[in-house]
């Protein structure tokens, strides 16, 4: 079967420890590649699942705005929903 070469931009520290991986694993970024890409075709789909396992930037600002607004004396807390709707409730427009 013919071979062909393609061209990957990574970042080169990630290229490092893929390598670095790989090489325990006794090959080389080309054919983990070429495993990944067969795998690939097998199945019809990304071999492995794709999800975050960390929070967005807008997650993850409005959680530093949430421990601020739970470290401010100033902000009042509800011990309940309940308490918290009666308290909603009772505010002037």
């Amino acid at each position: 079967m013919p071979t062909t070469n393609i061209s990957i931009r990574m970042d080169a520290d990630i290229k490092k420890e893929a390598e670095q991986l790989f090489s325990e694993m006794g090959m080389n970024i080309s054919t983990a590649f070429n495993i990944f890409v067969r795998q690939a075709i097998r199945e019809r789909a990304i071999p492995f699942q794709i999800h975050l396992d960390q929070p967005n930037r807008e997650t993850i600002a409005a959680m530093l705005e949430a421990e601020q607004i739970a470290k401010d004396p100033s902000v009042h807390g509800y011990a309940t929903a309940r308490e918290a709707f009666a308290a909603a409730l009772s505010e002037d427009d």
